[in-house]
């Protein structure tokens, strides 16, 4: 598998976004296929960023290609991949993806107990905990090996695109914004 380089997530959120869909996802013997992705970018009303630099949303202002890895609701983790410039502010969310190795130790780290299917890794926080992620690799690089990683894989189409779920916070723009992207038809993705 080819790790995907640093320039990979040098470009625009929504760029990069398109381009996650079908890559895998590498942690240990674990293996996912991206299926669900959502983009924050610059100006984006939606985005951690919207009020400037902070101690949590820091590793989104880069440089890319680094995990974003944040505590949702004091429950889920949640992983992101910072793109664009670095100082820039901007980042992919991973909302769902595909078991392609490491059943074992994915159905261990969501204590799975009924039959295997795509509710396994469908929403962000289930993705996170497939891979055993928390904050402490938050600023994590993707483009390095160890840790998590980030592969090339050849893409999936057709894609579907949509407005991103739970940001009723944002403007009515940026909540419409068609800034949600997956595989037009996998049964694994949210």
């Amino acid at each position: 598998m080819a790790l995907l380089p640093q320039a990979f997530y040098r470009r625009d959120a929504l760029t990069v976004a398109h381009d996650l869909i079908g890559t895998l996802l590498v942690r240990d013997e674990v293996v996912l296929r991206v299926t669900e992705v959502e983009a924050y970018r610059v100006g984006d009303t939606a985005s951690h960023c919207r009020a400037g630099k902070t101690a949590r949303n820091a590793p989104m202002w880069g440089p890319p290609g680094r995990a974003y890895i944040y505590l949702c609701y004091g429950l889920h983790q949640m992983l992101n991949l910072v793109t664009d410039e670095d100082g820039v502010g901007a980042a992919v969310l991973v909302r769902a993806a595909e078991l392609v190795s490491g059943e074992a130790t994915v159905l261990e780290r969501r204590r799975w107990t009924r039959p295997l299917s795509p509710a396994l890794l469908t929403g962000p926080g289930r993705v996170a905990q497939a891979l055993g992620l928390d904050t402490t690799m938050n600023d994590h690089p993707l483009y390095r090996r160890g840790g998590l990683e980030l592969h090339a894989a050849p893409a999936p189409r057709p894609l579907a695109v949509g407005p991103r779920i739970g940001i009723d916070y944002a403007s009515p723009e940026d909540r419409q914004a068609p800034w949600r992207v997956a595989v037009a038809e996998s049964r694994w993705v949210a």
